[in-house]
């Protein structure tokens, strides 16, 4: 049963097992699904880190599942976006699942099988205008943004129950009706795939009240947020670190800093200038990642009010919206850090903008900003849902 320091070390291992290959599988986007890159990480044991120990877990809490998908995301973000959903799931039945969902799904996890989400629809008013409905023990829809579905081996899908509730059907990934498609198609977190699922007539077994989840003060939304908030501060980390690279071993000085005297780009003062503080602003991101995942750890999966719910959730959205603009800025800034050369499409320089830039608007930044001010000034609650 792994310890913090142990799920750490293997995330470390991982993360050089991974980094090799993530400029190709940026490039490959969804017409290679990166097959390798997953299998390591479902037998690396870090998808169970967070399954209770009553249930056969480590029990290992939010620092523990920062810290991993951080130094993941630092190698490979569309990698450690992967189980995002997967550890949400793992929250979800943890509080809300009946018994045998729990013994069944957690453990096929803890033998290195993932679950993926469905939980994002199209065409609606929202993302989260739901169509997908559950029927006669049959479920029925179509979804969006399947972050790490397609390689799953169950599925977590959103849906209405005939009494128009909200649930969560766990179906198998081969189960018959399912088909995941690789119609992912977009600027950045390219190998998450996180394409089109259809369910037709697909039967379900396995229910949980996801409806119940958001009645009562919770801490789901805050450690999904936690993950996405782990996945910005380890983009800007590698854009820091790459930048850091190309200055000390390929970046030439500009004829102004040749003038001045310097002989090398990293000498000149305007380089260290913007290089210390970005720096300083992805040390800022990294430390606000770790006091919302000790604030979490703190709080526990279930709070005791709606004030420490909201206490957890404001901590992680301020750390998210900082750490997603943090991410933008350091893969636009690495540019003008190491000049024209940088800008060539053999250095790949550029997955770090794409990247940070396509995840970081997974939900509107400003409305956690707005939220955290609203409370300051006027001590008013958050909303009890999952994106803030």
């Amino acid at each position: 049963m792994l310890t913090h320091d142990e799920a750490v070390t293997t995330a470390h291992r991982l993360a050089a097992e991974l980094e090799p290959g993530a400029i190709q599988r940026d490039r490959d986007g969804a017409a290679v699904i990166p097959h390798d890159a997953l299998a390591a990480l479902d037998a690396s044991g870090l998808l169970g880190i967070t399954i209770p120990a009553a249930d056969g877990g480590p029990g290992l809490g939010p620092r523990t599942l920062a810290e991993v998908t951080r130094i993941l995301a630092a190698a490979d973000p569309a990698i450690a976006q992967v189980p995002q959903g997967h550890y949400l799931m793992i929250d979800i039945l943890a509080v809300h699942g009946g018994a045998d969902a729990r013994k069944r799904l957690f453990a096929d996890v803890l033998t290195g099988k993932r679950l993926g989400n469905a939980l994002a629809e199209r065409g609606g008013k929202h993302a989260q205008d739901l169509r997908t409905t559950i029927t006669g023990g049959r479920l029925t829809g179509v979804k969006y943004y399947t972050t790490g579905a397609l390689t799953s081996a169950w599925i977590a899908v959103s849906a209405l129950s005939p009494e128009g509730r909200l649930v969560l059907a766990f179906v198998p990934r081969d189960a018959p009706g399912v088909t995941v498609d690789t119609d992912w198609d977009v600027i950045g977190q390219r190998a998450t795939i996180s394409g089109t699922a259809t369910f037709r007539d697909v039967p379900v077994e396995l229910v949980v009240d996801y409806a119940s989840a958001y009645e009562v003060p919770q801490q789901l939304g805050a450690r999904a947020q936690l993950v996405h908030t782990a996945i910005e501060a380890g983009i800007a980390g590698a854009a820091l670190r790459d930048a850091r690279a190309y200055l000390r071993s390929t970046a030439r000085p500009s004829t102004e800093a040749i003038r001045a005297g310097h002989g090398s780009a990293a000498e000149d003062p305007h380089v260290r200038h913007r290089y210390g503080r970005l720096a300083a602003r992805v040390r800022a991101a990294e430390a606000l990642l770790e006091s919302a995942a000790g604030t979490l750890d703190e709080i526990g999966l279930i709070p005791r009010s709606a004030e420490e719910a909201a206490r957890g959730s404001l901590t992680v959205a301020a750390a998210k919206a900082f750490a997603s603009e943090v991410a933008v800025d350091a893969g636009s800034e690495i540019f003008a850090l190491c000049g024209t050369s940088a800008a060539a499409s053999k250095w790949d320089l550029d997955r770090h903008w794409r990247n940070a830039r396509t995840h970081s608007v997974h939900d509107p930044l400003d409305w956690k900003y707005a939220h955290i001010g609203a409370y300051e000034l006027s001590d008013v609650l958050p909303p009890n849902h999952g994106q803030l």
